[in-house]
């Protein structure tokens, strides 16, 4: 019945998800460190970096991501040259895809961060200016700590949507797991057992990773 598993090397199914998983752990680092950066401006004294913070989330986040994952190797790479240091195609077409998955999910992750520093306490931002303390060193030592013990739930959200977007990267040829099911789907006749297949396995790279980080956002929950 799963004879047809054996039949691709290249990628071989648990070489596919392990792209997945790649893909998901780097643009997930990228997009916390961009989307950071991103909500410190959204909420900065600084007007300039208020409407770029603005203007940058507004507009990511109402561009399709295959959109911007096709416009990452037509665009950049064989319009303006940029491959990232890569020379060999598939080296080059992972960095683009992180780099277009970092772009679109970083617009989320902001919002999410933004959102918890909200729930911060006004007064804790004015004792912080009262003892002299800069607008980065009040963002870096006060709010964002609480801010990030209070968003683990919606980020781990956005780590899951991340997860899945990463299909959106076979449009570009990234072997990860939706090329390999396309090709599958493409070559075999059994299209019902490989769609369970494979959503079996994002079922198993998901709820993991939800169940734990709803138990963290449990376990390190502020409490006003």
């Amino acid at each position: 019945m799963f004879d047809f598993l054996s039949n691709y090397d290249d990628p071989s199914l648990l070489g596919a998800f392990w792209m997945t998983v790649k893909l998901t752990a780097v643009s997930g680092l990228g997009s916390l460190i961009w989307g950071t950066l991103l909500a410190a401006m959204r909420v900065s004294p600084v007007p300039l970096m208020r409407g770029f913070g603005t203007a940058y989330v507004n507009i990511v986040r109402n561009i399709p991501l295959t959109v911007i994952i096709i416009f990452t190797s037509l665009g950049l790479a064989d319009v303006f040259g940029v491959t990232l240091g890569a020379t060999d195609f598939k080296v080059q077409g992972f960095r683009l895809a992180i780099l277009g998955l970092v772009g679109y999910t970083a617009a989320f992750v902001c919002e999410a961060i933004r959102s918890g520093i909200n729930t911060v306490p006004l007064g804790q931002a004015e004792a912080a200016r009262a003892i002299g303390l800069t607008f980065t060193q009040t963002l870096r030592l006060i709010i964002l700590p609480q801010a990030f013990r209070s968003v683990i739930g919606p980020l781990a959200n956005v780590l899951i949507a991340l997860t899945k977007n990463t299909t959106v990267a076979a449009a570009i040829g990234v072997a990860e797991a939706a090329y390999l099911m396309k090709a599958m789907i493409e070559n075999e006749a059994q299209t019902l057992l490989i769609g369970a297949v494979f959503a079996f396995g994002f079922v198993v790279l998901t709820l993991p990773t939800g169940l734990f980080l709803g138990w963290l956002s449990k376990r390190l929950a502020v409490k006003r």
